[in-house]
């Protein structure tokens, strides 16, 4: 006999599809407000000035944004251990990448964050034009990529990839690429890991675009391991995803309060 899920309430699934309705909108919204004086800024401003306001408002809009989450959609984020990296001079953040939130959440904490983004984002009409102001990285080019977050790094950034290059598609964590560890190695910097631990996978990327949540949801980092830069890059790459394998492997779902 097929176990029978319980039917849920429909006036809880109204306010599912209302929640969803109200964090895309948001979203949506936030980066419309900030488009224009981003492309505006862009070519106008020097660099001196444009990447930390840039970054500033990035970092600022992923707080509101989450705050907004938290009060009206039922969500909860532990974010509270991404605040112990603050001022801790360069590091590679190097986190599994379960959501689309992933990068919302790390960069609401880490005001100096750089991303290392998909070409195809930074040609986006929501994030091309904030990404660009505030000088995060393209993935096309590899060697451009790894001298750019080189550099980044030397002037104190948190660089910040997903090792796996994508979202996840075979929890707990896909392969990982050797990126993290080609950058970190020429950098000479030592790799953070995060560890993201969901409710549930909303924006994961087998969760439709507009597929209801399922209400609360609940996110928590933790702070992981911190690996010294590598002097076998293979060797390391395998170490880094059989570490996360291990840790997200066994670690508890957060629930929602």
């Amino acid at each position: 006999m097929s176990e029978r899920r319980p039917t849920r309430n429909p006036l809880w699934v109204a306010y599912e599809y209302l929640g969803m309705v109200i964090g895309l909108g948001a979203l949506a919204a936030i980066c419309l407000l900030w488009l224009p004086f981003a492309m505006l800024l862009h070519p106008l401003l020097p660099r001196r000035i444009g990447q930390p306001l840039g970054r500033a408002f990035i970092s600022g809009g992923s707080r509101g944004y989450l705050g907004l989450l938290t009060l009206l959609c039922t969500s909860r984020f532990d974010l509270s251990e991404l605040d112990r990296l603050r001022g801790q001079g360069p590091l590679i953040v190097a986190a599994n990448h379960p959501s689309l939130l992933d990068a919302v959440m790390i960069v609401s904490r880490l005001p100096n964050a750089v991303c290392v983004m998909k070409a195809s984002l930074l040609n986006n009409i929501l994030f091309g034009a904030a990404a660009r102001l505030a000088r995060y990285i393209s993935n096309s080019a590899p060697l451009e990529m790894i001298l750019n977050a080189r550099e980044e790094l030397r002037h104190g950034a948190h660089v910040v990839v997903f090792p796996e290059g994508t979202r996840t598609t075979r929890f707990p964590v896909d392969a990982c690429q050797p990126i993290v560890g080609l950058i970190s190695k020429r950098a000479g910097v030592p790799v953070q890991t995060l560890l993201i631990e969901f409710s549930t996978p909303y924006l994961g990327k087998s969760w439709p675009l507009l597929r209801r949540p399922e209400l609360p949801l609940s996110f928590r980092i933790r702070l992981g391991r911190r690996f010294p830069p590598p002097a076998d890059v293979a060797a390391f790459t395998a170490e880094l995803e059989a570490y996360f394998r291990t840790e997200l492997g066994t670690a508890p779902l957060p629930t929602a309060a």
